[in-house]
């Protein structure tokens, strides 16, 4: 699950042409913890999934990978 997660949170930020830098400013999640999650270093927790959720307004499941929609 943490791949599908790294994918979609990846896929999602440049589909905005976002640098990670730049949903970290619109986020308030640091640039660091995004860069561990696209690469796979590190689980993000539940708060955080549910703000990046709500950013880019999915659902935690389908930012989870859980779901295709």
């Amino acid at each position: 699950m943490v791949s599908k997660f790294s994918e979609r949170l990846k896929d999602l930020r440049l589909e905005k042409e976002l640098s990670q830098r730049q949903l970290s400013r619109e986020t308030g999640v640091s640039q660091n913890a995004i860069a561990h999650w696209e690469n796979e270093k590190r689980v993000p927790n539940a708060n955080a999934v549910i703000k990046l959720a709500d950013y880019f307004n999915v659902t935690t499941d389908y930012i989870l990978g859980i779901t295709n929609d």
